[in-house]
């Protein structure tokens, strides 16, 4: 059989990067791949289709796997996990001090399927008595004018949404037009982080409920799955030996620009022997999760099974 020419886009992770160059091959794949910042390849993959394989926000992705016209599938590769806490800032006007604080405020987000912001909604009505209702939500691009949503959303009844297309989020939060704003990066005398330590509220997190959320995965096209048996389960094995090579070198002290997300990495493995786990199994109630805060917030139409989300050929693999 002749290697398949398989085009990805994403952007650049240390555990992609073995695959990405060639270190690691796919089984009868010749990779072309597409190094992109993550937003321009959201919007190119999911209005244009560009190419076989990508990298998606979840909460995209959530939406445009259960369409009843749905032409990707999802491999159950991890492209990045984060502590959301660290994506709430507020106005230090406000009086906000707490989450519960947030009740009756106007609270900004990028767009409603933006999975930051999904995790946060679902921690503020589940956690902190905060419900979708009690907010007025406003939507804008977090630091420049414009950013639009890019799936179709089915709101639930009572959710006040007003979009801006002239301002940006950073620009409002810093005003005092909105009280606070999620999914923003922004250094102003006005504004604080509403949690003061996110990485350690994170960790505690994960240690207390096991909640590690997942920020972005990987989709790849239906029809290619159809006419090739044993390609996602070829795309996941090299996806998954290229992340076990970036842990081994994470654990011998190999890495030689330690990032921010690197020393995150190292925080998580003092709770979990593998700060990035692939696969269903191991990540089934953050997966579970984020379906049903999907579901409740008006991104799916229903709770799927989340072997429903991941190609079959993947479903007996680890990583």
């Amino acid at each position: 059989m002749s290697k398949l020419r398989l085009t990805i886009a994403t952007t650049d992770y240390d555990h992609f990067r073995d695959f990405r160059l060639g270190t690691v091959q796919a089984e009868g794949i010749d990779t072309v791949w597409s190094m992109l910042g993550h937003h321009e390849i959201f919007a190119r993959m999911t209005f244009n289709r560009e190419w076989d394989a990508s990298e998606l926000s979840f909460a995209k992705f959530c939406a445009q796997v259960t369409r009843k016209d749905s032409d990707l599938i999802g491999l159950p590769v991890v492209c990045s996990r984060l502590f959301r806490f660290s994506s709430f800032y507020v106005n230090k006007k406000s009086k906000i001090r707490t989450a519960k604080d947030l009740k009756g405020k106007k609270i900004g987000s990028p767009e409603w399927a933006h999975t930051a912001a999904v995790y946060m909604r679902g921690w503020m009505h589940n956690e902190c008595g905060v419900k979708l209702q009690d907010v007025h939500w406003f939507q804008a691009g977090a630091n420049d004018a414009g950013r639009i949503e890019k799936v179709e959303l089915s709101l639930p009844a009572g959710v006040q949404l007003t979009r801006v297309s002239d301002k940006s989020l950073s620009e409002m939060l810093a005003s005092g037009e909105i009280a606070a704003a999620i999914g923003v990066e922004i250094d102003s005398p006005d504004v604080k982080p509403l949690i003061a330590d996110p990485l350690e509220a994170g960790l505690a997190a994960l240690k207390s409920r096991g909640h590690y959320p997942i920020n972005h995965t990987v989709v790849i096209k239906d029809d290619l799955i159809a006419a090739r048996p044993g390609l996602a389960a070829d795309v996941f094995d090299a996806f998954a030996r290229s992340k076990a090579l970036y842990l081994e070198k994470l654990k011998a002290g190999q890495i030689e620009k330690m990032t921010e997300t690197d020393k995150m990495h190292l925080r998580v493995m003092e709770t979990l022997a593998d700060p990035l786990p692939y696969h269903i199994e191991p990540n089934r109630k953050t997966l579970e999760t984020l379906v049903g805060h999907a579901f409740a917030q008006g991104i799916i139409t229903k709770k799927y099974a989340v072997e429903e989300l991941f190609a079959k050929g993947t479903h007996g693999l680890v990583g």
